[in-house]
């Protein structure tokens, strides 16, 4: 205990990753916040990968201090990209292989001991295929509406039942009603550092006691 208790302070001081966080985003709440109109008519209408970042629990929200490898699309076979282009698009412009370029020179090469640049899009696209978080809301009568509010559990607990670990809710304020509501935005799973065992999640960007839109 002692010896991994030393192992997990250095890995934290020297800025490097303890966990994943596999980050899906609701398109349509990421058009709201945009400080750009989106390019394509309709937001996707299911929970699409933002990214799976190498992360500490000191800071998680920071990439580490990556040296790894720049990405190169030609590490993508064609048939791993016509998966990403449903699963991980860029919902804000119509150019993925930025969107997956920017994800993987600011977090996935942080991690690139464990995962190389194709492993680590295939790794995600397994993620996201394990879950489909868009299903489970849906199977919990949790569909968008612009008019209803849910509370947080309301969310999670499906998400929890489903997966058997307990999620992360980051929200975003509700323009119409900033005081009043705030707007599910993305659903976190957290997992092991070797990216294979999902676990539980410790913490969350939602306000507490305002109601969640999903819409």
């Amino acid at each position: 205990v002692v010896g991994f208790a030393f192992f997990l302070c250095f890995i934290m001081s020297t800025g490097s990753y303890v966990y994943f966080q596999f980050v899906q985003q609701w398109p349509p709440a990421t058009c709201i916040r945009s400080n750009k109109p989106c390019t394509k008519h309709r937001p996707l209408p299911i929970f699409t990968i933002h990214g799976l970042w190498p992360s500490n629990y000191s800071n998680p929200r920071m990439p580490s201090n990556c040296r790894g490898s720049l990405f190169e699309t030609r590490k993508l076979s064609p048939e791993l990209q016509s998966k990403l282009k449903r699963a991980w698009p860029n919902v804000e412009t119509d150019n993925d292989t930025k969107l997956w370029e920017h994800e993987w020179n600011k977090h996935g090469r942080c991690s690139e001991g464990t995962l190389n640049q194709t492993q680590y899009f295939q790794r995600s696209y397994s993620m996201w295929r394990s879950h489909n978080i868009t299903e489970i809301l849906r199977n919990a009568s949790i569909v968008p509406n612009a008019k209803q509010t849910w509370k947080y559990s309301d969310i999670v607990s499906p998400i929890q039942t489903a997966t058997k670990r307990t999620p992360v809710l980051r929200c975003k304020p509700d323009p119409a009603h900033p005081n009043i509501s705030q707007l599910l935005h993305e659903v976190v799973f957290c997992y092991e550092y070797d990216a294979l065992k999902q676990i539980d999640c410790n913490r969350t960007d939602c306000r507490n006691q305002v109601d969640i839109k999903f819409q």
